[in-house]
């Protein structure tokens, strides 16, 4: 794999970001150059109306990296299942 390849990413959306993108999840191949959470949501803001709609708001966004909660400057490897979803309320 060169600097350049693209990194296969598979993207599971859950709640209101599901119904914003208009999917429950996808495969991705972004640009090797995205090295974090916060590079790979700021790219997958500009591939469509509804990931810019459900990429908006970063602080109201939560992450999971392989099923473990992760944060925007965590780093993104090749093959990482990466979940997005609203925060959780308790009651």
């Amino acid at each position: 794999m060169t600097g350049d390849d693209p990194i296969p990413l598979h993207m599971v959306y859950f709640a209101w970001v599901r119904e914003r993108i208009g999917r429950a999840e996808e495969t991705l191949n972004p640009p090797a150059s995205l090295k974090t959470i916060r590079d790979l949501l700021t790219w997958l803001s500009g591939q469509s109306a509804g990931h810019a709609s459900a990429l908006s708001d970063l602080r109201a966004i939560r992450i999971a990296i392989n099923q473990d909660h992760a944060g925007l400057d965590d780093p993104i490897h090749a093959g990482d299942e990466i979940a997005l979803f609203p925060p959780v309320s308790g009651g």
